[in-house]
């Protein structure tokens, strides 16, 4: 295809991808309370100070247009989770005719696991938050409260489900690296104790709470997830070295 084409379909795919995310934006929009109040709901669980009986009254918002621009983000960051399949589609649709079929199986196999991934890690931000909000606040010194701004409550909301969420990414990475034929099994289960100190160090620093708890709550199925893909990838050796044996006629001593 020549160049001017390639910009024609790159710019056909943009404006998809951005109608995607306006529509997304929008409904985001006038669902902004039910959203709002989902991500408030860990820290009206949490019991910490300024908040009692499941009140927030912790949350405040400040300035006359914070409302208003707490809103837009919202929908602006919901708009873009929520169309996420639509725009990563688009990116996929442009990119997929320049992939030889291997390559596109790699693609396949890291967008099929890849999403629901995330989705299991930031599950599970979700549901330490109320610990690590409690945690958070309790540190303020005696029976001072802390008024937290609710613009700033939601950017540490969504910071904390992207860290657990990219975390979570990790077996995959292994995998499919191992399919490209960039690393062995061998080579990754060598790694291990590097591998379970790099998580450990990233689970501490990574995790917005100095708790051990948020800690641990990242960097225990993190560890777990790599084992699995030391796993899956000797299964894949295997049977990598057992159709070269087929091809080379040798079947003895095969691992």
């Amino acid at each position: 295809m020549p160049l001017l084409d390639h910009l024609r379909e790159l710019r056909t795919r943009l404006i998809r991808a951005v109608i995607a995310m306006v529509l997304g934006s929008i409904v985001c929009f006038i669902f902004y309370e039910q959203i709002v109040e989902a991500l408030i709901t860990p820290i009206c669980e949490s019991g910490a100070n300024g908040v009692r009986d499941g009140e927030c009254g912790a949350l405040v918002v400040t300035g006359v247009i914070g409302p208003l621009s707490l809103q837009l983000k919202v929908a602006l960051y919901g708009g873009l989770i929520v169309t996420s399949p639509l725009w990563l589609w688009q990116l996929w649709a442009f990119l997929a005719p320049g992939l030889h079929r291997r390559e596109k199986k790699w693609a396949y196999i890291f967008a099929g696991f890849g999403g629901p991934l995330f989705a299991a890690g930031a599950t599970l931000a979700y549901v330490m938050l109320p610990v690590a909000v409690k945690i958070l606040l309790g540190f303020a010194p005696g029976d001072i409260g802390n008024l937290v701004p609710l613009n700033e409550y939601i950017d540490f909301v969504l910071r904390f489900l992207i860290v657990f969420g990219v975390a979570f990414e990790l077996p995959l990475v292994l995998v499919v690296m191992n399919i490209a034929g960039i690393v062995t099994s061998k080579q990754i289960r060598s790694w291990w104790r590097q591998m379970i100190f790099g998580i450990a160090v990233f689970a501490a620093i990574a995790t917005p709470t100095p708790d051990p708890y948020s800690m641990l709550a990242l960097m225990t199925p993190v560890a777990l997830l790599y084992g699995v893909a030391i796993i899956i990838t000797a299964i894949l050796d295997r049977r990598k070295n057992r159709q070269m044996a087929e091809l080379t006629g040798d079947h003895e001593d095969l691992p």
